[in-house]
């Protein structure tokens, strides 16, 4: 009976990891597979052990051809686009590291079967120079998960990269002690979302940077006091208002941009946004983001073609900048 059972499993694992609708298995190939991992069979008894695992709730079609007959996997949890999506986010995220990014990349190929894993992981390029080098990243990101779920704050040493004339590669670790609020995942770069005990604000820290996290007995801060947050941490509002993921006071612009700006406006602020006509050629809008660096140099991006209309303050910012860009090329 226990071989019986053993079987049945056997055949699932072989259809799942080698099957699909280009390369069913044959009940003679099944039979050959099973003779390798001990298990001696008649045809018979692979027919009972489709049926069984089709009884159960698999999607197991059969062929019936001379050529090309046999048994296949129609169907799994992830189709073959979905797992494409999931390992192209995979390797283009920068803070998985390239040893973690082909073990995660192994990991979700088993989703299909080889041979349609081979057909994707020819088309996947992991390019190493954007990883980086943090193998301690899964721990990093489930002590910050922990001590955001307890409401505990966290110390831990942040590393950055020094600048010398000789361009050796050395780095500084400064120590932080923060009240942790939310993790985010945006510009293919993790980031935690926190207060520095000294000040009252929101402070971004790439995760990818931060070593040793040492869980503290004190709880956070209380998020609205070091936000306009009142009692839940809106991490999608957060997100939205960020530019290159500099913190700043949140206030509502009004910006005039050529009519080809449209995509782009919309991709960065969502369908909804309003997109009203300003002239011939122009529309505007309004949007509430959080006034910083990032944003003056988002808007320089998109060169004359984008002009602030409101606040003056931030029109003013871009204009210096701008003089300032302008001088450095005299």
């Amino acid at each position: 009976m226990a071989e019986k059972k053993l079987k049945t499993l056997l055949v699932f694992k072989y259809l799942d990891e080698f099957s699909d609708e280009a390369h069913p298995l044959s009940t003679s190939q099944l039979i050959e597979m099973l003779a390798n991992d001990g298990i001696k069979c008649e045809r018979k008894s692979i027919y009972a052990d489709v049926k069984t695992l089709k009884e159960i709730g698999y999607d197991i079609v059969s062929i019936k051809s001379p050529t090309n007959g046999g048994f296949f996997m129609a169907s799994r949890k992830f189709e073959i686009p979905e797992v494409r999506l999931l390992i192209d986010a995979v390797t283009s995220a920068g803070f998985i590291t390239p040893k973690k990014t082909q073990g995660l990349v192994e990991k979700l190929e088993s989703l299909v079967s080889k041979n349609q894993a081979n057909s994707i992981v020819t088309q996947v390029y992991i390019d190493p120079n954007t990883k980086c080098d943090n193998e301690e990243i899964y721990y990093i990101i489930d002590a910050l998960h922990t001590a955001i779920k307890e409401k505990k704050k966290v110390k831990f040493f942040y590393k950055r990269r020094n600048i010398d004339v000789e361009n050796r590669k050395n780095y500084t670790e400064k120590t932080f002690t923060v009240s942790p609020y939310a993790l985010i995942w945006k510009e293919d770069h993790y980031y935690l979302l926190c207060n520095n005990q000294k000040y009252d604000n929101i402070m971004n820290l790439r995760v990818d940077r931060i070593r040793k996290v040492q869980t503290l007995d004190e709880p956070v801060r209380p998020m609205n006091e070091v936000s306009e947050y009142k009692e839940v941490f809106d991490v999608a509002d957060y997100s939205s208002k960020m530019f290159n993921m500099f913190s700043g006071a949140s206030d509502k612009v009004r910006i005039m941009c050529d009519l080809e700006l449209r995509e782009q406006i919309m991709d960065r602020f969502g369908a909804k946004v309003p997109l009203l006509a300003y002239d011939s050629t122009h529309f505007e809008t309004t949007v509430e983001v959080a006034v910083s660096d990032g944003l003056v140099s988002w808007l320089m991006s998109f060169g004359n073609k984008a002009k602030v209309l409101e606040p003056q303050y931030l029109a003013d910012a871009v204009k210096e900048r701008a003089q300032q860009i302008a001088k450095l090329y005299e």
